[in-house]
Formats: C-alpha cells, sequence, structure tokens
C-alpha cells in the first residue's frame, strides 16, 4: 500500500509543479538558508485542520488511539493472540496434572445392598446359600486402597521436566505470535498515516487547482492564455478524482485493519505526520546478540531440546522398577449374616482391615524399552538440528532487516537532502520571478523536483519505520520498533 501512496504523492507533485505559473508557493518570501516547515506540516495540515476537526465532531463516538495503544489493545483482542494464549493455558493444566498424577493413584469403593439372614459357622448353617429370601437386611461396604511413590529412579522429575519445557515452548509461541500482531499492527497505522498525508495534499491541491482552473478559463476567454495549459490543468482535475477514491480505500482498508487487531469498533488515530524512528542504529551484532537472548523462535528451540531431554531419561528410567508404599483400608458391615471371627475363614459381609505395605513394579520388557529409547534419542537428534538451522535462519533473517534499515536510512538521507536542495532552488527562483529577473516558466522545474523529493523523502520515511519494525521482528527487540511519535 505504501507504493500505491506514494504513487498518489508523485501525481501531486506533479498537479504542484503545473500550477506553479499561476499559484505562488507558500514560503517563498524566505531566504535560503531558512527553510522553515515542510510543505505537508505547514500547508495540507494547517489548511485542512478546520475540516478534520469538523469531521472528527460529526463522528462523534470516535475514539483516538496512538500507536502504543493499538499494540496494546491487539496484544489483548487478537484471535491468533488469544488462540496461542490458550493453548499455553492448556499445557500449563497438563504440568499440574503431571505434578498431581504420581501421588494420585488411589481408589475408592463401596455400595449398599441386600443380604440375607445368614446363621452359622464354617462348620454348620442352619441356612442355605439362597440369596433371596423372604428375611432380608441392607449390608454396606467401603473401601479405599492406594500407592504412594517412595523412589522411580526419575521417571516423576523427567516427567515433570518435560511438562514444564513445553509450557516455555508455548509460552514462546505466545511472543511470536504476538511479534507478528505487532508487526501487523504497525504496517496498518504507518499506512494509515501515509494515506492520510496524500489524501490531504490531494485535497490541498483541489483546492488550488479549483482557482487556477478559473483565472486560467477566464484568460482562455479573453484570448490572453493557452489552451493547451487548461487542458493540462482539466486532465490533472480529472485524475485527482480518481487518485482520491484510491487514498480513501486505502484509509478504508487500513482503518478496517487496526480494528479488527484491537477488537475497536470506533477507533481513529491521531492526526499527525508521519515520523522516523527514534532507535539510532547501531552495528549488526547487537541485533544479532539480542536475537539469540530475545527471539522467541530460538527461545521454542531451547525449550524444545530441553523436552526431548527429558524425554530420554525418562524412556532410560523405565528399565528400572517403581519402589512405593501401598495401603489399603476396607471395612463391610451385614447385621443379617453372622460375623465369622475365626481368621481363618473368610467373611465378606463382615470385616474391618487396614494395612501398609512397601511395593515394587518392574515391568521386564527390556528389548521393546531399548527401543523406545532410541526412539527418543533420535528425537533429541532432531530438535538439536533444528536448532541449528534455526540459529542460522535467525542470523541471516537479522542481517536482512538490519541491511534493509540501513538502506532505507540512507534513502531518506538522500531525499531529505535532495528536498533541501531543491526547496532552495525553488525559493531562489521564486524570489528572482518577484523582482523580474526570472520569467513565470522557470518555476516548473524546481517546483516538480521540490514536490517530487519531498514526497519521496516522506514515503522513505515510512519505509524506514516498517524496515525498523522488520528488525524488531528479527530480533524479537520490541523496544527498537517505532512508536508512531
Amino acid at each position: 500500500m505504501g507504493r500505491r501512496i506514494a504513487g498518489i504523492r508523485l501525481l501531486a507533485a506533479a498537479v504542484v509543479a503545473a500550477l506553479g505559473l499561476v499559484v505562488p508557493l507558500a514560503g517563498a518570501d524566505e531566504g535560503p538558508d531558512e527553510p522553515g516547515p515542510s510543505e505537508d506540516e505547514r500547508g495540507p495540515r494547517a489548511e485542512l485542520a478546520g475540516s478534520r476537526g469538523a469531521a472528527a465532531i460529526s463522528r462523534g463516538a470516535v475514539r483516538t488511539y496512538d500507536l502504543p495503544r493499538c499494540l496494546a489493545l491487539a496484544d489483548q483482542h487478537h484471535p491468533n493472540v488469544l488462540v496461542s494464549r490458550a493453548k499455553l493455558n492448556q499445557v500449563r493444566a497438563q504440568l499440574d496434572e503431571a505434578h498431581y498424577a504420581p501421588y494420585s493413584q488411589w481408589r475408592l469403593a463401596g455400595g449398599v445392598a441386600l443380604a440375607p439372614t445368614v446363621r452359622g459357622n464354617n462348620v454348620f448353617s442352619p441356612n442355605t446359600d439362597v440369596a433371596l429370601t423372604s428375611s432380608l437386611g441392607v449390608a454396606w461396604r467401603f473401601g479405599i486402597d492406594g500407592v504412594v511413590p517412595l523412589w522411580t529412579f526419575g521417571k516423576i522429575t523427567n516427567l515433570w521436566n518435560a511438562a514444564e519445557a513445553n509450557v516455555r515452548v508455548n509460552e514462546a509461541s505466545v511472543e511470536k505470535e504476538r511479534d507478528v500482531v505487532r508487526l501487523d499492527v504497525r504496517k496498518a497505522y504507518f499506512g494509515l498515516q501515509l494515506a492520510r498525508d496524500g489524501r490531504l495534499l490531494l485535497a490541498d491541491v483541489r483546492v488550488a487547482l479549483k482557482s487556477a482552473l478559473a483565472k486560467l478559463q477566464e484568460q482562455v476567454d479573453n484570448e490572453e492564455g493557452d489552451p493547451i495549459d487548461l487542458l493540462k490543468l482539466q486532465t490533472f482535475a480529472a485524475e485527482i478524482d480518481v487518485r482520491e477514491a484510491e487514498a480513501d480505500k486505502y484509509i478504508a482498508m487500513a482503518l478496517a485493519g487496526l480494528r479488527f487487531y484491537t477488537g475497536v469498533a470506533d477507533l481513529d488515530i491521531p492526526d499527525a505526520p508521519i515520523a522516523p524512528p527514534k532507535h539510532k542504529l547501531g552495528h549488526v551484532s547487537r541485533y544479532l546478540t539480542a536475537a539469540r537472548l530475545h527471539r522467541p523462535e530460538l527461545m521454542q528451540a531451547r525449550a524444545g531440546i530441553a523436552a526431548r531431554t527429558a524425554q530420554v531419561h525418562l524412556a532410560r528410567s523405565q528399565l528400572f522398577p517403581d519402589i512405593g508404599l501401598g495401603l489399603q483400608f476396607g471395612m463391610s458391615t451385614a447385621p443379617e449374616v453372622a460375623n465369622q471371627i475365626n481368621p481363618f475363614v473368610s467373611d465378606p459381609g463382615n470385616y474391618f482391615s487396614y494395612g501398609a505395605a512397601i511395593g515394587l513394579q518392574w515391568r521386564l520388557d527390556f528389548l521393546s524399552q531399548s527401543a523406545r529409547i532410541r526412539y527418543a534419542e533420535a528425537q533429541l537428534e532432531e530438535v538439536t538440528a533444528q536448532q541449528r538451522y534455526a540459529l542460522g535462519g535467525v542470523a541471516s533473517e537479522v542481517e536482512i532487516a538490519y541491511a534493509e534499515v540501513v538502506e532505507a536510512q540512507k534513502r531518506l538521507d538522500a531525499y531529505s537532502k535532495a528536498a533541501r536542495y531543491a526547496r532552495r532552488w525553488l525559493l531562489m527562483v521564486q524570489q528572482g520571478i518577484d523582482v523580474g529577473t526570472s520569467p513565470d516558466k522557470d518555476l516548473i522545474d524546481p517546483a516538480r523536483s521540490y514536490a517530487q523529493n519531498r514526497y519521496n523523502q516522506l514515503n522513505a520515511t515510512m519505509e524506514l519505520d516498517l524496515a525498523m519494525s522488520r528488525l524488531a521482528r528479527a530480533t524479537g527487540w520490541d523496544a527498537i520498533a517505532p512508536d508512531g511519535t
């Protein structure tokens, strides 16, 4: 969108240059050593401030948010960030489950039933073994048993380590999504600023063009003007209608994007010209170091290695037994059933029991477990190789983003110099016209040169903002990105 808006600016610059013969340019009375405010700061914004304010009042409910506030709102409401946070909550729940599961191996069972009247002992009983009789009573029982792990040879701790590493992976995933969203918000924000700058310029040119057309039409009617110049201006006027429609479309698109990212339906941004980033570029090694420390993808790779390492240790610990303390308590009461007090007689109807013992459980599938160990080791090798690839890829991405910032900065400096020189050229020619030493037609070339270089400077400013934003994304160092002020 930036290149399309730049095209609008160049067209407007050509219109300003074409109007040079009939419309005096602001600042023509300033000396060459006092450039003063730029045309886009003093001209379109000053002249259209009243109409912009009236439009804001008519909108009424529209709220203005600067770039930091837009970024904070996007962090709270963007769907992709919310999805990544939901996944993070899922793995945190899994971590809690891993902490609780080894000590939650307990089972409680109980019930209430009808039992027939049974009297006697293991030697003689007057009753039969019929389950349903004319004489029934209520019987109940319950029991609880479980195991407290004492020594698992690392199974529990390695399970916890793997789950904690998985949490770190998903925390880095949240940061990754946030970085992507921040870059998108900045693109929309700076694109909206540039589109509005272009719209203001076109509106200012239209005002000047209207009076110029009227004056030139009068000169042509009096046979004092050139009809070809009139046709040129009329052609430019028709073209401005198209460019204004395009600018309105880009403004609507950027606003729609910002409102979607932030979740605010009535969002708007402050009426301020686009400005270059405040961060002063340092040596590339500074940003490579920042990427190793802050880039979410590298944090994910490190956490992934920790998780796979824990899985390897977990697989190896499966070769050893589990030792634990088994606890049991049970009670059953059946009033209609005779209680057998002989310890050698089984009495399922009436009993009270409890006990504790140290137990051992050992899976002896050593061949299968050795294959699982090799599988876990292969997964660790895979993640290690992926980390090396990520390190190289991130370093390359940082260097490319750094080179883009350097190029954008040089381009902005060059256009700034060109605009300053062209302005001096324009003022000198304007002064010559005022004193009568230069013809009016000499104003066309300096006007065109100044307008084009000035608007190229604005477009280069946006490109520098975006390049610095991409460098912030590549390094994970969001503080260096432009804040829109």
